[in-house]
Order: C-alpha cells, then structure tokens, then sequence
C-alpha cells in the first residue's frame, strides 16, 4: 500500500488561499493517491512535489514509462487545464496521458523538473522561448464551453471605479486608469484563441522530446496578446520591458497596438487582485505599465 506524507507547504498553501475546499483536499489527498496509483497501476519513483496548489507525483506506468500524476484542487481555474492539453497533444506543452473528471487528477507525461527555464542565464533566449511556445499553444481556437478574456475584461471594467478610490498614490491612480482605458478600446474583440494565461519561466520545462514545454495551463479563450505579460515580469528588468515585448509580438505575429492594450489588461488585473486583497501596488508592474504607455 502507498503511504505518502502530504508536504507540509501545501497543507499551509491549500488552508491559507483554498478554504474549506483546500482543507478538503488535503484530507482526501492520501486515499485519493492510494486510488489512482491502483487504478493506473503506477508505482511511485521518486519523492512528490508540490507548489502552491498540486501535489505532482513521479510514477512508472505498468510498462516502465516514467509519468507524473498531478493531484490539484477541482475549481474554475483547474477543470479546463486537461481539456488544453488534450486540444494541444503535446504539440509545445505537455501530454496529457490519462484523466478522471471527477476529481481533476490527471496523468501526465514525465518533463525535467529539474530543468526548468528559469535556470536559463539568458533572458532574451527565455523570452524567445517562451514566444515560441505560445505562437504554437495560441495557433487554434478555444473550444466551446471555455471561460472567456471578453467576461473578464468587462468585470475588470466594472470593478475598476471602485479600484481607483483605494489606490492614494496619484501616479499609480493615473497608471490602473489609462490600462483599464486600453481594455475598453480592445474588449468588445476579445478573440477565440486558446490562451495559456501562465506561461511564465517556471512553467516552462526541458524535456526528451523536445526542448522545452509547457506546464500548468490555467485556460482562457481570447486575444493572444494577454498571454505575454508573464514573460515581461519574470526576472524583470525595467530596460528590456520594449525588446522583450516587441519581439514577442514580431513572433506571435500580433497587431502591436493590440497586444499593447491586452498586456495593459494584465497590470489592470493584478493591480485588482493587490487592491482586493489590501495589499499595495507591485511596482514592477507599474513601470511595466510606463514603458508601455511610453511614459
């Protein structure tokens, strides 16, 4: 029988940001491995690893093949992670090998932890990558049923005036104000494409099969330039905010204005989740926004 000890940093992520449905989680967690390893018929091959919001086991299939299966929390963000990876088939992300409905979990081919892109020295060459990945993952449309970057933008249109009243500083008001300004102009074509939404350095990684891939999709339908804004922050340096935008765009093939007015949509929607959650707004992101707006 398979007797894993749930890590403690997910015990302490799932109570602090999932709430009773984390708690859940955590307290079906070790029968609901001991299932799915049986009903699989894997055998564990390595200690389990975990973020914020999984539990990622390595396991041998029945025939020796190396897999991961990934145990998360069933919710908005999650249920449509398997349906984007069995649209993309392994074409520039991970494959999807297995799925249960009913919980979430999932059976995944096996990448290299240990290798992810977030180790590369060179920005530009992540960026590139990263590019790269999304020009394929954003090549076709989303499927029927999908959330949608044109609900969303209009709930962050009506949420921004109540937004602006809580941000004291002048500058930073003026900076949520023009990004939500931009959302308007796009927002009535929000696009069709399917959207990664989370294609940031550490969900990037190296594999036997190809180079890199991608992990851990949190899918959208929409315009494609709302997927670039994780590749401007990650491991963020205020003077390559412009190249690593305008070669993103050249590679994608993305209407640059367009694009411009969806990554703005990106600062608009964390600077609403800091808001929400009382917390002060990233700077970072804000001189994101100025270079952008080219002030």
């Amino acid at each position: 029988m398979i007797d894993i000890r749930v890590p403690d940093g997910l015990v302490e992520s799932q109570h602090l940001y999932a709430g009773e449905a984390g708690r859940a989680f955590i307290d079906v967690l070790p029968a609901r491995v001991r299932e799915f390893a049986e009903r699989w018929e894997l055998t564990p091959d390595g200690d389990p690893m975990h973020g914020q919001a999984a539990l990622v086991l390595p396991v041998l299939r029945a025939d020796g093949t190396p897999a991961v299966v990934k145990f998360q929390v069933l919710d908005e963000e999650t249920e449509g992670e398997p349906v984007a990876l069995r649209l993309w088939d392994g074409d520039g992300a991970v494959r999807l090998l297995d799925h249960d409905a009913r919980t979430g979990t999932m059976l995944l081919e096996r990448l290299d932890q240990g290798r992810m892109l977030s180790t590369t020295s060179d920005t530009r060459a992540a960026v590139l990558v990263i590019a790269e990945l999304l020009a394929r993952l954003t090549a076709g449309p989303a499927p029927e049923g999908m959330r949608r970057l044109g609900d969303i933008a209009a709930e962050m249109v009506d949420d921004l005036p109540g937004a602006l009243k809580a941000i004291p500083d002048p500058a930073e008001r003026a900076i949520v104000e023009r990004c939500g300004g931009a959302v308007r102009e796009v927002m009535g074509e929000a696009g069709d494409r399917m959207l990664h939404w989370d294609l940031h350095f550490e969900n990037v990684l190296a594999s036997e099969r190809e180079p890199w891939l991608a992990i851990d999709p949190k899918p959208l339908a929409g315009d494609p330039g709302f997927d670039l804004w994780p590749a401007l922050d990650n491991r963020f340096e205020p003077h390559e905010v412009l190249w690593r935008f305008d070669a993103m765009t050249e590679v994608l093939g993305l209407d640059r204005e367009r694009a411009r007015a969806w990554t703005l949509g990106r600062v608009l929607q964390n600077s609403l989740w800091e808001i929400e959650d009382g917390r002060p707004l990233v700077p970072d992101h804000m001189e994101t926004a100025r270079r952008l707006l080219g002030r």
